[in-house]
């Protein structure tokens, strides 16, 4: 070929690679169609694309042409880190950009040939071509996450969905190897709480989430500057990138200490902390973490502060929703205590006004003289008997109103629908319904404060009995199973019309004339906060199954997925 010929070649394939390659959206596609081109270009035997790890001395293969070949790893991972190796006349590589630094090599190999110079020199124009065509593809890839994200507020999906959302994006895109997280402040306390974290080697829940953080005035000024701060550990100390003399928030935020799992060390290594600031002070913080020293670089930095906004928006969406729910819960139970008040009162009044009759009568007795023992004792065995359906009623209704000052961690299932019941039993016995109960006594504790599950209960329960008839069922089935309880509250009542199943739960929506709205809608909270469910099934006529699941107070250990 003249050197006219090839070098017009040479043109007609930077431009057909830099253009062509653009709308490939795998970047791995990408760089096996220019591996590909250039091996025919050059007329070599075999070619590779490498990368260089963190943590490992020599580089990998990504792609070989031929499949089989034999390459001198160590030789490339000393050229990708640029220390300059000696390179065999017979091979020639360039350096492959990505991510804002070296991050590959692409390799090619003749037998019994030789490269020379001007070989090189084209082989690394192209890689520069393929190298630009790789960073926009990744350019587009993370505008397609930020635009995905966008639509999923504009949907208004649940916040620590949207957390999540955040998370899973910045993993595509940073390819951190430990972990990523989103701290909020509450309340202008000096606390920081890891609201969401995804771990980049488990696919089970962070055991982190909850965590508090004490913010002290330091770390405080830190954050308030509203400044990305990109941190290395190197010899055990944290190093900021630039030498500034914040370390004191990288060890503040190292909290993910851990024992080797299969020889893999999971302490972090590198970190990137973004500040999210408003003119009210520091409201929460974005972090990026990765295993090894050098993995997070000034790229990665301005990704996670293109995310800023969005990690700032659903952060104040959970304000505004934990705020809604607040309200609700208070409207709640002031509507819930009215409720029993309504619901229990003609109960209190039958149990009351059997026994006036009983005692006005002993009274009459005692002042005639005529006192049977027999009869008294049968009397007061009566007087006993509606006292108690009072006192069980009215301690119910006690132990609901003084649930909230309990703990508001874990909770009991059994005691809690014992409490329900005494408050709801004789109504249920005395309309003439069958109350059918499968529930084991020796339940661990479960992930739902004691008020709230009584308040599930009780919900749940008033609403079987006021859809029932004289001759119905309400059956209550508790089971557990290794991630935690699932309860059943099933009637064989009216059931709910088509059209209102989609409404149920709606706050204040009601079918009933004298009910609230509230009672579905504020159960779905308390079990959204303790990442439980809820959902129903009702048929017009035939009655109603709601299904609830409440995860355990401790879950079982689960065993880490390694992810490559």
């Amino acid at each position: 070929m003249s050197s006219p010929t090839r070098e017009l070649e040479f043109y007609k394939l930077v431009d057909r690679l830099s253009h062509g390659l653009k709308p490939m959206r795998e970047p791995r596609k990408a760089l096996a169609q220019a591996l590909r081109e250039s091996r025919d270009f050059f007329r070599a035997a075999r070619g590779c694309v490498a990368v260089a790890y963190e943590g490992q001395t020599d580089a990998s293969l990504l792609i070989t042409l031929p499949k089989e070949g034999d390459w001198d790893l160590q030789n490339i991972g000393q050229f990708i880190r640029n220390s300059n190796p000696p390179i065999r006349d017979d091979v020639m590589m360039a350096a492959i950009r990505r991510r804002g630094a070296t991050w590959g090599a692409m390799a090619l190999a003749r037998h019994g040939g030789t490269f020379d110079r001007t070989d090189r020199d084209l082989l690394a124009r192209i890689v520069a071509a393929v190298s630009e065509a790789i960073q926009f593809i990744d350019r587009e890839k993370m505008l397609g996450i930020r635009d995905r994200i966008d639509r999923k507020i504009m949907v208004q999906i649940d916040p620590k969905d949207l957390f999540y959302q955040i998370l899973d994006g910045l993993r595509s895109l940073t390819h951190y190897d430990h972990s990523s997280a989103l701290l909020i402040r509450e309340n202008s306390e000096d606390e920081l709480r890891v609201v969401a974290e995804q771990i980049a080697w488990t696919k089970a829940k962070s055991e982190r989430i909850g965590l508090t953080l004490v913010l002290d005035a330091e770390v405080r000024a830190i954050l308030e500057s509203g400044e990305i701060h990109g941190f290395d550990r190197r010899g055990g100390v944290w190093t900021e990138w630039s030498g500034k003399p914040v370390t004191r928030l990288a060890e503040l935020l190292d909290y993910n200490t851990a024992t080797p799992f299969f020889g893999m060390d999971l302490r972090e290594a590198s970190m990137l902390c973004a500040p999210l600031v408003t003119r009210d002070g520091i409201f929460g913080v974005l972090k990026v973490a990765s295993r090894h020293a050098g993995r997070l670089r000034p790229y990665d930095a301005e990704l996670v502060d293109r995310f800023r906004s969005q990690a700032a928006v659903a952060i104040l969406n959970l304000t505004r929703t934990e705020s809604l729910r607040a309200r609700l819960l208070t409207a709640e139970r002031r509507h819930a205590m009215a409720e029993l008040a309504r619901t229990v009162s003609h109960d209190v009044n039958n149990a009351l006004g059997s026994m006036l009759p009983l005692v006005q009568q002993m009274q009459e007795d005692l002042r005639a003289g005529k006192v049977d023992p027999s009869v008294y004792l049968e009397d007061l065995e009566q007087v006993h008997r509606s006292m108690q359906v009072c006192r069980r009623i009215f301690g119910g209704m006690l132990a609901f109103a003084k649930g909230g000052a309990r703990g508001a961690g874990i909770g009991s299932v059994r005691p809690a629908l014992d409490t329900a019941l005494a408050v709801l039993k004789d109504g249920i016995d005395r309309r003439g319904i069958a109350l059918v109960i499968e529930a084991p006594d020796d339940l661990p504790a479960v992930a739902c404060g004691q008020s709230n599950l009584e308040q599930v209960f009780l919900n749940l329960l008033t609403n079987a009995r006021e859809a029932s008839s004289e001759g119905g069922t309400v059956a209550v089935c508790i089971q557990p199973d290794q991630e935690g309880v699932t309860i059943t509250v099933a009637d064989t009542g009216m059931g709910i019309a088509p059209e209102d199943l989609p409404r149920i739960f709606e706050p204040f929506f009601t079918t009933k004339p004298t009910g609230n709205g509230l009672g579905l809608s504020i159960c779905r909270s308390i079990l959204w906060e303790v990442r439980g469910t809820l959902n129903l099934e009702s048929e017009p006529g035939r009655g109603t199954r709601v299904l609830v699941t409440v995860p355990w107070a401790s879950a079982p250990a689960l065993t880490p997925t390694i992810v490559e």
